[in-house]
């Protein structure tokens, strides 16, 4: 068995008019109001407590949770602000498995700081901002996808479909109100669906992906890093990647600001470890996956793919302009669904914590999404450098202490094949949209008419092979095995 725990019941938001009578339901609950800032309980008026509200699993947010906790940085930069000033910090952290618990927590008073995605953070922001002092702002991202590749839909193996029409009449589970959630709705739109078309059915990722596993659904719609943990674990195939909507997609850190006004020393600590964790990672990817899986129980060779270099994630804590640009897109589905009410994006989104911290580099910190973590080297078969993103490919062989690269696809697939032993995971951009995906799981075309180093083309779904191969008659499809074949 996986070691993964099962999720925490979701809590239910009572319908509200006043605050009192909400905390007071909350508590009913287990979330009970709780004062912040001072810990009575420590016996000394000069305690500061720090609640913090992470997603382990969700490894999009690691640098605002598992990295940085396992890390101690927050912890050591509060240490060294206390040996100054003489007031003692206690940091609380807590664990949740998705958005909507961390938010009622934050509306109890039980969260101060929480890291969540990009649609649960319009929640938070919208039913925080009913209560003055539990009112959030977003202050800063974790990692993003431009295309939205973070969420995807897999289906069980065996299945046969091939695209996304091919899930008409059938149910699909997600987490509703989720990114995975309006991902496949704007997908089924695209595809000439109505959401009508399929039966949702709503389910916590790891409650979905035991159903996906026991094929008691049709496809699983969900957020990094379960479709391809499903994936690796060849519990389901890839169907729909959420990067063929086009719309970025990412998890940010949030702050009751309340107390950020009351301890601004905290917020620059945190802020401050989220940029040196983020740094961290990005300079040592593969050390890094090694110690998330280690905390988390999420197989490293699956971290590896969505935070190694030219990952699905990128790792950057300001504030992107097409970020906030996706937000506001974003709204209206919410609206829609009942999840939100109002909420003023130009009061929410609050990077002034951040640019205290970046300084005069901030605003062009913020306008690059260059990636800080890409693929580089000489590829010791095809004796190339490795420099194209669209076509950079990387292994990771069993027993070595560091992955190797390839200039293409092919030139990665001669690699395996001339190696002797086993291989962890080997790693290839989608010939189409260069999305990042095991080389195992992926459609493999033979195109005889392409240049020797790349001719074997990687597609991440099936029905982007079965385009390719209509328009290229001399091209046929390939299994991950015969695709080896070919290239040695």
């Amino acid at each position: 068995m996986y070691p993964f725990p099962h999720p925490v019941p979701r809590p239910a938001f009572a319908q509200r008019s006043r605050r009192r009578p909400v905390l007071a339901v909350l508590a009913v609950l287990g979330f009970g109001a709780s004062a912040c800032g001072t810990d009575t309980s420590a016996g000394s008026s000069s305690t500061v407590v720090v609640n913090i509200g992470y997603q382990s699993k969700t490894i999009n947010t690691v640098t605002a949770g598992t990295l940085l906790r396992d890390r101690g940085t927050f912890e050591a930069k509060l240490n060294a602000i206390g040996k100054t000033s003489g007031v003692r910090y206690k940091v609380v952290w807590q664990d949740f498995p998705s958005g909507p618990p961390l938010t009622a927590q934050m509306i109890a008073g039980k969260v101060d700081i929480g890291s969540m995605g990009d649609y649960p953070v319009l929640v938070n922001g919208s039913k925080t901002a009913e209560f003055p002092d539990a009112r959030s702002e977003l202050v800063a991202v974790t990692g993003y996808n431009l295309r939205g590749s973070l969420n995807q839909v897999v289906v069980p193996k065996a299945s046969p479909a091939r695209k996304l029409s091919d899930l008409r009449g059938k149910v699909v589970s997600t987490s509703v109100g989720s990114a995975a959630h309006g991902m496949l709705v704007n997908a089924l739109r695209k595809n000439g669906l109505s959401p009508d078309d399929v039966k949702l059915l709503n389910q916590e990722p790891a409650v979905g992906a035991s159903a996906l596993e026991g094929e008691q659904v049709a496809a699983l719609s969900q957020f990094v890093p379960w479709p391809q943990l499903m994936v690796f674990r060849k519990q389901g195939r890839l169907l729909y990647d959420g990067g063929s909507n086009g719309v970025p997609t990412f998890h940010a850190v949030v702050s009751r600001k309340a107390y950020a006004d009351d301890h601004p020393e905290v917020m620059r600590a945190f802020l401050e470890s989220v940029r040196d964790t983020a740094d961290h990672l990005n300079k040592n990817p593969l050390a890094a996956a090694e110690q998330v899986a280690k905390v988390t129980g999420i197989e490293p060779e699956a971290v590896y793919l969505y935070n190694g270099p030219s990952g699905l994630v990128t790792f950057d804590p300001t504030i992107k302009p097409e970020l906030v640009a996706a937000l506001s897109k974003n709204l209206p589905f919410l609206k829609d669904l009942g999840s939100v009410k109002n909420l003023d994006l130009d009061t929410f989104v609050n990077d002034s914590y951040l640019r205290k911290i970046y300084g005069a580099s901030y605003d062009a910190a913020s306008k690059s999404t260059a990636s800080p973590s890409r693929l580089s080297g000489q590829d010791p078969v095809c004796h190339e450098p490795v420099k194209d993103p669209r076509t950079a490919s990387e292994v990771w062989f069993s027993g070595r202490k560091s992955t190797g690269v390839a200039a293409t696809p092919t030139c990665l697939l001669r690699q395996i094949a001339a190696h002797d032993g086993e291989v962890r995971a080997a790693y290839v951009p989608d010939a189409k949209h260069g999305t990042r995906m095991f080389a195992s799981a992926a459609t493999w075309v033979l195109d005889p008419s392409r240049s020797a180093n790349s001719r074997l083309l990687p597609f991440a779904v099936a029905a982007d092979a079965d385009s390719y191969l209509a328009d290229h008659s001399g091209a046929r499809g390939l299994g991950y095995e015969a695709a080896l074949e070919a290239a040695s």
